[in-house]
């Protein structure tokens, strides 16, 4: 299985746990393919480091280097503009490209979108109830 996880998600996963950090859990236990891009990747970066500085105390439950090499980097061409927030439209490109079935996220404008082509955007919580109820 094929997805796209966004920036919320992994940011959420290093630093406050729950299903964000079972999403990233699963990821690093090859339990599914994840994809991204450079674009995507400096986003992660960005959020990361904003955090370190809000959050100096906070122990980080995984290192952001050890997620995206778990993570099959690839190029976008696919040009969206779908998402109400022109920004988010890069994981809907990248889900696009990598032939990806979801986009697991929290962010609102994301979510409104609900599904573009053959791809469904969709919360960690129903993403992880959907494909993985037993665990």
């Amino acid at each position: 299985m094929k997805i796209v996880i966004d920036t919320n998600l992994v940011a959420s996963a290093i630093y406050f746990g729950g299903k964000p950090e079972k999403l990233i859990d699963l990821l690093i236990n090859q339990r599914f393919d994840a994809y991204t891009n450079g674009v995507i990747i400096e986003e992660y970066d960005a959020t990361v480091e904003k955090l370190k500085k809000d959050y100096p105390d906070k122990t980080e439950k995984f290192a952001l280097p050890d997620i995206i090499a778990k993570m099959h980097q690839i190029e976008i061409t696919a040009e969206v503009h779908v998402c109400r927030d022109p920004d988010d439209d890069k994981f809907i490109g990248c889900a696009l490209d990598s032939k990806s079935k979801y986009i697991v996220s929290g962010d609102k404008d994301l979510l409104a979108v609900g599904k573009h082509e053959d791809v469904e955007i969709m919360t960690v919580g129903d993403f992880l109830s959907e494909n993985f109820p037993d665990e």
